[in-house]
């Protein structure tokens, strides 16, 4: 195999230390790099504080993408350390600082209390409805999983907060990451504090400006942009379907002086102004909802069937498994994202059958990758290790590895979209 020229890039990292009582700064590393398309920003982290400067901070743990502890803004844009590949960064110089709206304690290493903060607001928590002796379960292919499945990956990153411009002007705003967990919640027939948590967020959810900021740099390909969407829905449904409430009303008792003709003009004036802003608050909730829903609605309804290119048949010999990054176009509501992610392609020996698995562990939805030497799939997260026709060998995985759809036309290979 031909070596890969190493190329020169310049990180230029934000520094910060309390003690010194002095601004924050950012120093210059330019580090050679064999091969950018296998190093990703934290293993060049890892790479500056082993070698160079011991004293630089950052926060990681799981090395792939699970915990969410290495957030940070990378060339103007949040994202996981340990999942950008300098490959895919432009420029020689690559600048890295910490996330914004969170208080700095050291270098790349941010102060999370005000996001968790924000959850505890939320009531982001599940409380049963009712007691019973076994957990009650939400079933696969039900409605409300459907509608909750991907908002539910979220790892608490504080990406979404981060990119948030209204996080920055309102204080008081609970962000992206904490409306999402909301929203898994209040869509859960399970849970009963469904009026409790609606009064926490709903206000906050109309702060939110739908600038899809948060879309653009989760990790996990969440839209908590679509979640708050469908908390302002829910709203609007639940308004026109609450019932009006009978009022014991009593005999008005005898006022307490005669009222002045000035006083009659600031009783009419007070009744016209709440009058007045009632109104503007019913027609501002019904339009939010009706945009809500033509234009975030359709994306909780079923899609025709999309098929993404992943290669010529060719490309898969009888008995290889290979792992292929599909490309493609999602449009959630008015966003429209390029979505990239792995999926594992597999041609039984002696057949043209071809499987596509899904490279996300059953267990957690880490990654899964193919050991040629062991003949398994390994999720090296938690050992979960899969046979090759995606069955559960042993590990903590509940099930076998998810499969896509797949269909064969003039010897190109396409997989349903996702």
């Amino acid at each position: 195999m031909e070596e890969k020229t190493p190329k020169k890039r310049v990180f230029k990292i934000f520094r910060y230390d309390p003690s010194s009582g002095m601004d924050g700064h950012f120093d210059h590393f330019e580090l050679e790099i064999k091969d950018e398309s296998l190093t990703t920003i934290l293993d060049v982290l890892l790479r500056i504080q082993r070698k160079y400067d011991p004293s630089l901070a950052f926060r990681y743990s799981c090395r792939i993408s699970m915990c969410g502890s290495c957030g940070m803004v990378i060339n103007g844009k949040e994202a996981l350390a340990c999942q950008t590949v300098v490959a895919n960064l432009k420029g020689k110089e690559i600048t890295i600082r910490p996330l914004n709206h969170f208080p700095v304690v050291r270098d790349l290493v941010v102060d999370m209390d005000p996001f968790f903060e924000n959850y505890n607001k939320a009531l982001t928590y599940f409380q049963a409805a009712q007691e019973m002796d076994e957990p009650a379960i939400i079933r696969p292919d039900s409605k409300e999983r459907k509608i909750i499945s991907d908002s539910t990956e979220c790892i608490a990153c504080g990406c979404c907060f981060s990119s948030c411009t209204m996080a920055h002007w309102h204080k008081d705003y609970l962000g992206p990451g904490a409306l999402n967990r909301a929203f898994t919640l209040l869509v859960d027939s399970r849970d009963g504090l469904h009026k409790e948590r609606m009064a926490k967020v709903l206000e906050a959810c109309y702060s939110c400006r739908t600038e899809f900021n948060c879309t653009e740099v989760c990790p996990k390909g969440i839209s908590p942009t679509r979640a708050i969407k469908y908390i302002q829905m829910l709203a609007v449904k639940e308004a026109f379907q609450r019932k009006p409430r009978l009022l014991d009303v009593e005999e008005a008792a005898p006022p307490l002086k005669e009222y002045s003709e000035t006083d009659e003009q600031m009783t009419r004036r007070l009744f016209l102004s709440t009058a007045t802003l009632g109104l503007a608050g019913v027609t501002a909730l019904f339009i939010g909802g009706l945009l809500t829903a033509t234009g975030f609605a359709p994306s909780m309804r079923e899609r025709p069937r999309k098929w993404v290119h992943v290669g010529r048949v060719q490309d898969f010999p009888p008995g290889s498994i290979k792992t292929v990054n599909i490309r493609y176009k999602a449009r959630d509501g008015f966003y429209e994202s390029l979505v990239e992610k792995p999926v594992l392609v597999s041609r039984k020996a002696g057949t043209d059958k071809i499987t596509i698995f899904d490279s996300r562990c059953t267990h957690l939805g880490c990654t899964v990758n193919w050991d040629e030497k062991k003949n398994l799939f390994i999720c090296p997260c938690h050992m979960g290790i899969y046979y090759p026709d995606g069955r559960v060998k042993s590990g903590p995985p509940p099930r076998p590895l998810d499969r896509y759809l797949t269909k064969l036309k003039n010897g190109d290979l396409f997989v349903e979209e996702a």
